[in-house]
């Protein structure tokens, strides 16, 4: 079993940035890659950003230039740097790991709120 706890949401004006992080537990040795989804009220779940064992990334087009992820794997932790946040931004950030042989496992959200 794989564990997700995540931290750092909150509220921030246009143009700020906020950090999220995903601490892994548990089995973590299976994980091969982790990443980020968010749901805005109302919306489905999209990608925002994955990042592989070995550092591969992609991002949602709506994000590129400014989000960044990355990993640092003694701590098995995850990260989400949001830099020029938009209203748009608004949503649930989800945390999620793509482990070997089971269902993804998914943290319980964090509210990021962009105000304009």
């Amino acid at each position: 079993q794989v564990q997700l706890v995540e931290s750092g949401g909150g509220l921030v004006q246009a143009g700020g940035s906020l950090r999220l992080s995903c601490a892994a537990s548990g089995y973590v040795v299976t994980i091969y890659a982790m990443g980020w989804y968010r749901q805005a009220p109302g919306k489905q779940r999209d990608l925002v950003a994955r990042i592989t064992s070995g550092g591969s990334t992609n991002y949602a087009d709506s994000v590129k230039g400014r989000f960044t992820i990355s990993r640092d794997n003694a701590k098995n932790t995850v990260y989400l740097q949001m830099n020029t946040l938009k209203p748009e931004d608004t949503a649930v950030y989800y945390c999620y790991a793509e482990v070997v042989g089971i269902p993804n496992p998914w943290g319980q959200g964090t509210q990021v709120t962009v105000s304009s």
